[in-house]
Protein backbone atom coordinates (compact mmCIF):
# COMPACT_ATOMS: atom_id res chain seq x y z
CA UNK A 1 0.00 0.00 0.00
CA UNK A 2 1.27 3.45 -0.86
CA UNK A 3 0.52 6.12 1.72
CA UNK A 4 -0.04 9.76 0.80
CA UNK A 5 1.19 11.51 3.95
CA UNK A 6 3.90 10.79 6.48
CA UNK A 7 4.97 12.48 9.68
CA UNK A 8 8.45 12.74 11.14
CA UNK A 9 8.34 10.75 14.41
CA UNK A 10 11.73 11.97 15.68
CA UNK A 11 14.22 14.50 14.36
CA UNK A 12 15.70 13.14 11.14
CA UNK A 13 19.33 13.99 10.43
CA UNK A 14 20.89 11.96 7.64
CA UNK A 15 22.18 12.12 4.08
CA UNK A 16 19.03 11.87 2.00
CA UNK A 17 18.51 11.36 -1.72
CA UNK A 18 18.27 15.15 -2.05
CA UNK A 19 21.31 15.82 0.20
CA UNK A 20 21.81 16.32 3.93
CA UNK A 21 18.53 16.83 5.83
CA UNK A 22 17.60 17.98 9.32
CA UNK A 23 13.84 17.44 9.56
CA UNK A 24 12.12 18.41 12.83
CA UNK A 25 9.73 16.15 14.72
CA UNK A 26 6.16 16.54 13.48
CA UNK A 27 7.05 17.67 9.95
CA UNK A 28 4.64 16.39 7.30
CA UNK A 29 6.01 14.73 4.17
CA UNK A 30 4.19 13.47 1.09
CA UNK A 31 4.36 9.95 -0.27
CA UNK A 32 4.72 9.79 -4.03
CA UNK A 33 5.93 7.01 -6.31
CA UNK A 34 7.36 5.01 -3.41
CA UNK A 35 9.35 7.96 -2.02
CA UNK A 36 8.90 10.39 0.85
CA UNK A 37 8.91 13.94 -0.51
CA UNK A 38 9.62 17.19 1.33
CA UNK A 39 9.48 20.56 -0.44
CA UNK A 40 9.21 18.73 -3.80
CA UNK A 41 12.50 16.88 -3.15
CA UNK A 42 12.88 13.13 -2.57
CA UNK A 43 14.10 12.31 0.94
CA UNK A 44 14.14 8.50 0.94
CA UNK A 45 12.35 5.41 -0.28
CA UNK A 46 9.19 4.60 1.67
CA UNK A 47 10.65 1.15 2.40
CA UNK A 48 14.15 2.30 3.40
CA UNK A 49 15.64 1.99 6.86
CA UNK A 50 15.61 5.80 7.12
CA UNK A 51 11.85 5.78 6.48
CA UNK A 52 11.40 3.15 9.19
CA UNK A 53 13.66 4.95 11.68
CA UNK A 54 12.25 8.46 11.32
CA UNK A 55 8.83 8.54 9.65
CA UNK A 56 5.43 6.88 9.76
CA UNK A 57 2.31 7.15 7.65
CA UNK A 58 -0.34 9.64 8.67
CA UNK A 59 -3.15 8.97 6.18
CA UNK A 60 -5.46 8.07 9.07
CA UNK A 61 -4.49 11.11 11.17
CA UNK A 62 -2.92 8.82 13.78
CA UNK A 63 0.71 9.35 12.74
CA UNK A 64 1.74 11.18 15.91
CA UNK A 65 0.43 8.43 18.20
CA UNK A 66 1.77 5.72 15.87
CA UNK A 67 5.19 7.38 15.97
CA UNK A 68 5.19 7.59 19.77
CA UNK A 69 4.23 3.93 20.04
CA UNK A 70 6.95 2.90 17.58
CA UNK A 71 9.52 4.91 19.53
CA UNK A 72 8.46 3.28 22.81
CA UNK A 73 8.35 -0.25 21.40
CA UNK A 74 11.74 -0.08 19.69
CA UNK A 75 13.42 1.63 22.67
CA UNK A 76 12.01 -0.94 25.11
CA UNK A 77 13.15 -3.86 22.97
CA UNK A 78 16.66 -2.40 22.59
CA UNK A 79 17.21 -2.08 26.36
CA UNK A 80 19.76 -4.62 27.59
CA UNK A 81 18.18 -4.75 31.05
CA UNK A 82 16.80 -7.64 33.09
CA UNK A 83 13.82 -8.96 31.19
CA UNK A 84 15.32 -8.28 27.75
CA UNK A 85 15.00 -11.90 26.60
CA UNK A 86 11.56 -12.22 28.19
CA UNK A 87 10.29 -9.18 26.26
CA UNK A 88 11.58 -10.64 22.99
CA UNK A 89 10.13 -14.03 23.95
CA UNK A 90 6.69 -12.44 24.21
CA UNK A 91 7.10 -10.96 20.73
CA UNK A 92 8.25 -14.29 19.23
CA UNK A 93 5.42 -16.23 20.88
CA UNK A 94 2.56 -13.86 20.07
CA UNK A 95 0.48 -14.67 16.96
CA UNK A 96 -0.54 -11.02 16.54
CA UNK A 97 3.10 -9.97 16.34
CA UNK A 98 3.98 -12.63 13.75
CA UNK A 99 2.40 -10.68 10.90
CA UNK A 100 4.98 -7.94 11.51
CA UNK A 101 8.05 -10.16 11.22
CA UNK A 102 9.99 -10.35 7.97
CA UNK A 103 9.65 -14.00 6.88
CA UNK A 104 13.08 -14.35 5.29
CA UNK A 105 14.74 -14.18 8.72
CA UNK A 106 13.96 -17.43 10.54
CA UNK A 107 16.23 -17.02 13.57
CA UNK A 108 16.32 -13.22 13.87
CA UNK A 109 13.42 -10.81 14.29
CA UNK A 110 13.32 -7.92 11.84
CA UNK A 111 10.18 -5.79 11.76
CA UNK A 112 8.54 -5.49 8.34
CA UNK A 113 7.10 -2.48 6.51
CA UNK A 114 3.61 -3.09 7.90
CA UNK A 115 4.86 -2.76 11.48
CA UNK A 116 6.22 0.74 10.92
CA UNK A 117 2.92 1.84 9.38
CA UNK A 118 0.59 -0.49 11.24
CA UNK A 119 -2.76 0.09 12.89
CA UNK A 120 -2.46 2.01 16.15
CA UNK A 121 -4.55 -0.68 17.88
CA UNK A 122 -1.92 -3.31 17.06
CA UNK A 123 0.92 -1.06 18.18
CA UNK A 124 -0.88 -0.33 21.46
CA UNK A 125 -1.23 -4.09 21.95
CA UNK A 126 2.48 -4.72 21.28
CA UNK A 127 3.50 -1.86 23.58
CA UNK A 128 1.34 -3.27 26.39
CA UNK A 129 2.63 -6.80 25.74
CA UNK A 130 6.24 -5.75 26.42
CA UNK A 131 5.55 -3.04 28.98
CA UNK A 132 6.61 -0.16 26.75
Amino acid sequence: MEYKTYVCRKRARFKAICGQVNIPYGTTLNGQGGFLILNDLPVCSATSQNAYDFFTQNDDGMGEERGELLNRITATLMKQTPGHNARWGKIWDDPRCQKYKRPEQEDHWIWNHDFYNGPVEDLRYIAALIGA
